[in-house]
């Protein structure tokens, strides 16, 4: 028997109604730090998703603007899902968060299933015979600690990236920059009329947390297990040569859901 969707979700999850600004739904996007937020309607029933992605480019001015004109539909799931099929939902088209409802008929929100619920399931052993290069992302993007974070955040938010390398003028990894990094210091005033200059170098984390293309899959789940990060960088002889994230392992493990 499997792990099922109820055992792994987070109940009672942070959400909105149909009828609320994308002011507020940006600020509890930003404050929680969440990907995404599931839309209820007055009933409770769940009736779509926003993300954070779409949620930050809109503009401050626009207050009266409600989240249901950025409603994402996004398949639901009962506690009984399996989690093999949750996993497959939510990498097939990247969903940011998948709705679990009390029954197929019972569309009343129970809370949600994100990729980090998946993560924390999985066991890293299935790995074992998995090297870091046979999976790693080698189309990375990546900036340097003297660009403005206004023209980061604009690169994530064109590539839906959710966390860049930052590199020295030598190509050497020196930090990483996530979505968060910028949101939590109220850095996403990064619009474009906006002469918002703080550098790179102000919100990257450091230490750089890093691993070798030969290093087991096994070792970079864990590592990302044990220090609650989403992204690895990965590097060879000083280098950067790739990157590796929460969904890269939840693939590996699951598949692509064909």
């Amino acid at each position: 028997m499997g792990t099922k969707v109820g055992e792994i979700m987070s109940k009672d999850p942070v959400s909105v109604m149909e009828g609320d600004f994308v002011t507020r739904s940006r600020q509890l996007i930003r404050d929680n730090q969440l990907r995404g937020l599931p839309i209820i309607n007055g009933s409770g029933e769940i009736v779509g998703i926003v993300t954070d992605r779409d949620m930050m480019k809109i503009a401050s001015t626009r207050s009266n603007v409600t989240v249901s004109g950025f409603s994402v539909e996004v398949p639901v799931m009962t506690p009984e899902t399996y989690l093999e099929e949750a996993a497959r939902l939510l990498i097939r088209a990247n969903y940011a968060i998948l709705p679990v409802v009390r029954s197929s008929e019972d569309r009343r929100l129970l809370g949600v299933v994100s990729p980090i619920d998946i993560f924390k399931s999985i066991d890293p052993e299935r790995l074992a015979d998995r090297k870091v290069k046979d999976i790693m992302n080698t189309d990375t993007k990546t900036c340097n600690p003297q660009d403005s974070v206004a023209k980061v955040w604009d690169a994530m938010l064109d590539s839906d990236f959710t966390g860049m390398p930052v590199l020295d003028d030598k190509g050497r990894p020196v930090g990483m920059i996530t979505r968060f990094d910028i949101l939590k210091t109220g850095g996403a005033r990064v619009g474009k009329d906006t002469t918002y200059v703080m550098k790179v170098e102000k919100l990257m984390s450091t230490p750089l947390y890093s691993i070798g293309p030969e290093a087991n899959l096994r070792d970079a789940s864990k590592m990302m297990l044990d220090r609650g990060i989403g992204r690895i960088s990965v590097v060879d002889d000083g280098h950067l040569v790739g990157i590796i994230d929460r969904y890269d392992v939840i693939k590996a493990i699951f598949g692509e859901g064909e």
